[in-house]
């Protein structure tokens, strides 16, 4: 992929996400960063340092993938300390650091297996342990729970979150998955077709979408034509996040919305109700409770409070 004009301004121990689709660009700028590609113009910064031409091995910068690229023939040991191996550290050295690594990820006692004996969760855990073992000055993640089952990945969203702040370390994380982001990040950029199209702090980002991509891709949105809500003289399009939208009586006092019920599935929290407007319009509403008593065809009336608006701008 190739990525036009990003400019990336990442601060010492910020943990900060590159978001977006497949082929959005962002594994290409970690690819930039790791020394794995020279960019055709601009630099690479690292700490400082004019980085734009210097090999990947002699980057302060280590590198988690989503496969997790551990050694088959070797012990869990041997793989965590495989960096210190090939730079030619003491024996004893290269046992105490794995030692304390597998401490540090939870997996004490471990140095002696083999990879195979090891779950999804277990195996992340010692590729990130690996990539500590030289103290690298910041740690590239490449969609690394991937692989993992929804519980597993939320349990190493948080075993991630607390390793950085136990080390202090600047990570710099790849995903597609706006959960992750949101719930991982000090900062994140959104990508798309090899552009940065917004750089914020989480919330800014769920509370304040410039473009209608942006409010769809981060958290998902309503994305609504100002003549559908009866608004004049600001944006031609507005977002309206699910969650801001309640049932009402088509009397009520206030804006709203009517059309007819498409669909209603129970989500556990909430009910996903999804509507046609009578001009065409399809929303969604995020109802909070048990399922509603609402069936396809059924007439529905949503209210929403217009500070809850957010006027975006036109697509580059």
């Amino acid at each position: 992929m190739v990525v036009r004009g990003v400019q990336l301004s990442v601060r010492p121990g910020e943990f900060y996400s590159l978001l977006g689709p497949s082929g959005s660009g962002k594994t290409t700028c970690l690819r930039l960063i790791a020394g794995f590609e020279t960019p055709g113009s601009g630099t690479v910064h690292l700490f400082g340092q004019d980085a734009t031409h210097q090999p990947a091995y002699d980057r302060p910068v280590n590198t988690v993938f989503q496969d997790y690229a551990l050694f088959p023939h070797m012990t869990v040991g041997q793989n965590v300390a495989y960096p210190l191996t090939v730079r030619g550290r003491p024996k004893a050295e290269q046992e105490r650091r794995a030692g304390e690594l597998l401490e540090l990820v939870h997996l004490p006692g471990f140095a002696g297996r083999r990879v195979s004996q090891l779950s999804g969760g277990q195996r992340q855990r010692v590729a990130l342990a690996r990539a500590l073992a030289h103290a690298p000055k910041l740690l590239l993640l490449d969609e690394p729970l991937g692989a993992l089952d929804l519980k597993l990945r939320e349990a190493m969203q948080s075993e991630l979150r607390a390793l950085h702040r136990t080390l202090g370390l600047t990570c710099i994380y790849v995903t597609h998955d706006q959960g992750e982001a949101l719930s991982l990040s000090d900062r994140v950029a959104v990508f798309r077709d090899g552009r940065v199209v917004q750089e914020d702090t989480p919330q800014n980002l769920y509370d304040h979408p410039r473009t209608a991509f942006v409010a769809d891709f981060v958290g998902g949105a309503n994305v609504l034509p100002a003549g559908v809500l009866g608004t004049a003289g600001g944006a031609a399009q507005y977002a309206l996040r699910p969650e801001r939208l309640r049932l009402t009586s088509p009397d009520a006092p206030g804006p709203h919305l009517t059309g007819r019920v498409i669909g209603a599935g129970y989500q556990g929290a909430y009910t996903k109700l999804e509507a046609e407007l009578d001009g065409g319009q399809s929303v969604v509403a995020h109802l909070p409770g048990g399922p509603a008593d609402l069936r396809p065809g059924d007439p529905v009336t949503l209210a929403y409070d217009p500070t809850d608006l957010r006027a975006l701008e036109p697509e580059a």
